[in-house]
């Protein structure tokens, strides 16, 4: 992907004939370009040679954000200032999603391409046709050196200009030092999935500092695995690891998109039982498709949405339509490359029988579902791979039967498959050493340590994040203050009683179209009071995908999403409402459950475990920040009495989270 269409030294952009460089623009253009497109660039240019006549520094015209998929209009690095010029061409008002645009694109040069980490940023957003404003008495950056985003019509913008350069007292850019900054982008899953199905390689959107694994590295070793599989006619089941965060979803899209060829050999689907993260990365599939297609002028036919839905639930699927599919046909799949997403929440032998006999009449079902699903790739007479996507500690629902059962599966009833691993597996949290330890032929057990994926990339701020979870949740005092002390400053976390405080909190922390939301527990239940019902229907797709005038979006802090809506998705700001469900009392937790008209205690290890974990991965959705909410509870009501919430606040607020 080219970084932009056109680059060059103030001077020569001056001296240059504007034909020529918006015949520049055309020939590196990816797509075709119509006779708006090429007006837009006269204007454009014509105008910056005005206005800039005497200034020195460099400009970039189209530059790239592969991120979001978009293009600055200009870009421009003067003296001590990066300028970011977004031109609205014919426009009469600056509309709030314009401004939200050029925020969004100031921030992803701050947060994600490393010579502009410690930069003045100024965005600027001209509406060409906007009655003139008023010339601005002061212009002040944030504290990070980001300017909120500055309106500016065509008359006023080099009075505005100037005064950001004036207003500005850094050493000025080096600018040799600044054209060699690696791009490193920490996409949510919906941008990753987005860039990667429109051919986005993953290095591109994928961290490269020092203390991330390129996620490059991890999806050439199961390339790798694949490749070789496929020239030796053998099938194996690799399993990708890491902590929450750490890009393994991504890792299985990559590779899922790598192969959408339908013609080829080696055909993949990505299959996942999160029916919320499938529904979302579909429709935002398919509004993408056809956004670009309105792009690049091409024409928008009646039902194109849904042809484009069609097309991406040929590689997307949720794997319960997946397995009952293959239950009917006994053919084996069209694909050779089937990635199972939150490997560990397929279910038991118990469950899978239990739902056979139930929803599918079939008595008697002897396998659980890991077992069913690799007999299926089981199936192709040459071979077969299975991509096994790993959380730790993210079981959440009855019967998910975790790691070890598709490494037992694979031991008990499917003697020829390999099985790569790395040597993360053994940990703790994936509850798969008594598997490997029972596994019969030892030689079928391969390690290959690409295979994890140890930083998460989701918390882009701060890499202490999910540690400082797993501290927190398992009561480790000393280590939790530990990583929190490495966090607050890059990544805050804050504690309050007042939901409406933390709203607003996410209101003001919250820049450009950085999503925030309300996440609790599927089992707070008496959160009510707070207008939280957590058994009132919303719908994931809205809350993920609508923006800020949609009253079910998540910006609206209306509606709320549990565990099983946002796992393995996530926010870029997260309030946490904690409810009586999961108390501490300073040396242990306490797990509850909301029955009739009263709280009963939850006392199967399971259960408890599964509780447990819902809190980890509410903790673990925001990748800027997090504000906790601890009710004050309420003496009058029997189920809410404040001694309820007190030793959770207590216990929160003894780590060190600040109170607001």
């Amino acid at each position: 992907m080219k970084r932009c269409y056109y680059s060059a030294s103030m001077a020569d952009f001056l001296n240059t004939d504007e034909s020529a460089i918006v015949g520049e623009l055309v020939l590196n253009s990816d797509y075709s370009t119509e006779r708006t497109q090429t007006d837009a660039w006269q204007f454009q240019i014509e105008f910056l040679k005005q206005a800039l006549g005497n200034r020195r520094g460099f400009i970039y015209l189209e530059f790239a954000i592969p991120r979001m998929g978009k293009r600055i209009d200009a870009l421009i690095v003067d003296q001590n200032v990066l300028f970011v010029v977004e031109f609205k061409v014919g426009a009469t008002e600056f509309l709030g999603t314009d401004v939200d645009q050029v925020w969004d694109y100031a921030l992803d040069l701050k947060n994600f391409h490393e010579t502009s980490h410690a930069l003045v940023i100024a965005p600027l957003l001209i509406a060409t046709e906007a009655t003139p404003l008023d010339k601005p008495d002061k212009i002040v950056a944030g504290a990070d050196d980001l300017f909120a985003p500055i309106r500016v019509t065509t008359d006023g913008f080099r009075d505005v200009y100037d005064m950001v350069l004036a207003s500005s007292t850094s050493e000025s850019i080096d600018h040799e030092v600044w054209t060699t900054g690696r791009y490193s982008p920490t996409p949510t899953i919906i941008e990753a999935a987005t860039a990667l199905y429109q051919q986005h390689s993953v290095d591109e959107i994928s961290r490269k500092d020092a203390s991330a694994k390129n996620l490059k590295v991890t999806s050439s070793a199961v390339s790798q695995i694949i490749a070789h599989s496929r020239e030796r006619g053998e099938k194996a089941i690799c399993f990708v690891t890491g902590v929450p965060g750490a890009g393994k979803t991504l890792v299985g899209l990559d590779i899922a998109t790598k192969y959408l060829d339908t013609s080829g050999a080696t055909q993949s689907v990505f299959l996942s039982g999160n029916k919320p993260l499938v529904d979302i990365l579909t429709e935002a599939l398919a509004r993408d498709a056809v956004e670009r297609k309105r792009l690049n002028r091409e024409p928008v036919k009646k039902g194109e949405k849904g042809r484009a839905r069609s097309r991406v639930k040929a590689f997307i699927q949720i794997i319960h339509h997946y397995r009952d599919e293959y239950l009917k046909d006994k053919r084996p799949p069209i694909d050779h490359v089937a990635i199972f997403d939150e490997a560990q929440r397929a279910w038991d032998h118990a469950q899978t029988a239990d739902f056979m006999k139930r929803k599918k009449k079939v008595p008697g079902f002897t396998y659980s579902e890991p077992e069913f699903l690799i007999s299926c790739l089981d199936r192709h007479p040459d071979w077969a791979v299975i991509v096994c996507l790993v959380g730790g500690g993210q079981e959440i629902n009855r019967g998910e039967a975790g790691i070890g059962e598709w490494i037992a599966s694979i031991n008990r009833s499917f003697p020829d498959w390999q099985v790569f691993i790395s040597d993360r597996l053994t940990d703790t949290e994936y509850a798969a050493t008594a598997a490997l330890g029972e596994f019969d032929n030892k030689q079928r057990i391969h390690t290959n340590n690409d295979l994890h994926l140890a930083v998460s990339m989701r918390s882009y701020r701060a890499e202490n994040v999910s540690s400082f979870v797993k501290n927190l949740l398992d009561l480790e005092t000393a280590a939790a203050k530990e990583h929190l002390a490495k966090i607050q400053g890059r990544y805050p976390i804050v504690l309050t009683r007042d939901l409406e405080r933390a709203k607003e909190w996410l209101r003001t922390n919250a820049r450009g179209t950085e999503r925030y939301g309300l996440v609790v527990s599927s089992t707070a239940q008496r959160l009510k009071p707070l207008a939280i019902d957590v058994k009132s229907k919303m719908n994931p797709v809205n809350w993920f995908l609508e923006g800020k005038r949609d009253v079910r979006s998540s910006y609206y802090l209306e509606d709320v999403a549990t565990e099983f809506h946002v796992q393995g998705l996530e926010l870029d700001w997260a309030c946490v409402a904690w409810d009586a469900d999961f108390r501490c009392n300073g040396t242990s937790w306490s797990t509850h459950s909301f029955v009739g008209d009263g709280w009963q205690n939850i006392n199967k290890a399971e259960r408890k475990r599964y509780l447990k974990n819902a809190y980890r991965v509410l903790l673990t959705r925001a990748r800027q920040g997090m504000v906790i909410v601890v009710p004050q509870g309420d003496q009058r009501d029997w189920t809410r009495p404040p001694e309820f919430y007190d030793g959770t606040f207590g216990y929160l607020q003894s780590l060190g989270i600040p109170v607001l």
